[in-house]
């Protein structure tokens, strides 16, 4: 049994590591960017080892992350909770690192500070905002294996919540939104901004994601089809 959201990610790549995990879709920029199991793990390790090994963080720190739901999104919240970092998406003050967008306006303590345009095919920002790195430059310094760091069920996860209380958050609302194992999930972004509903239920449930950015309506039937989505979520 999975107690922590790490084993719920590594159970995910063992299952099927080489088909599609996370497909992601943004209608406003034309970005289709697919993730395998195998390769979203490779993101999540570097951004964990930015953290562990490049900024010394572990148990007890907190990185704030006020992005939207988007395929880095999910590599940077996955990376924060395999290094046992805390993420917290809401009250970023007094975070130890941040990880945002430029042009957001984020208040944070933080020294550490990483920005992304969430560009296609994971381009750097043309501009780096001051006092800012840029988080794709940066992330690919690092290793694609993590050798793991020891997280418990009851160290702080998400928003204040521990693994356990996410995990068991994430189990309640893939039932409510009956996502099943196999299933092939169509989600809206903007109707589910909730890292609950949109990253961690479809993991635990052992489904995968098609996550739709600026959802342009007239093309979800087409994409459904294509993307042989089981189950639309909007």
């Amino acid at each position: 049994m999975q107690t922590t959201i790490p084993q719920v990610l590594a159970a995910a790549v063992r299952r099927d590591p080489a088909s599609p995990l996370l497909t992601f879709y943004d209608d406003a920029s034309g970005d289709r960017t697919e993730l395998s199991g195998a390769t979203l793990d490779n993101w999540v390790s570097k951004t964990a080892n930015l953290l562990v090994d490049g900024l010394g963080l572990g148990s007890g720190d907190t990185a704030a992350v006020t992005l939207p739901p988007h395929w880095q999104t999910a590599a940077i919240l996955l990376g924060v909770f395999s290094a046992g970092v805390g993420a917290d998406t809401r009250d970023p003050g007094a975070a130890d690192v941040l990880f945002t967008a430029p042009g957001q306006d984020t208040t944070t303590n933080a020294s550490d500070r990483y920005a992304t345009g969430l560009l296609p095919f994971a381009m750097p920002l043309r501009e780096v905002p001051s006092g800012f790195a840029d988080f794709v430059l940066e992330v690919r310094q690092f290793g694609d294996y993590f050798p793991g760091q020891p997280v418990a069920a009851g160290d702080v996860a998400l928003d204040g919540r521990t693994h356990a209380d996410a995990l068991a958050a994430a189990t309640h609302r893939a039932a409510e939104l009956k996502i099943t194992p196999g299933s092939r999930v169509l989600i809206d972004a903007t109707a589910r901004p909730d890292p609950i509903d949109w990253l961690l239920a479809p993991l635990i449930a052992g489904a995968s994601t098609v996550l739709c950015a600026h959802l342009d309506r007239a093309k979800l039937d087409a994409r459904a089809e294509s993307e042989k989505v089981t189950l639309v979520v909007a």
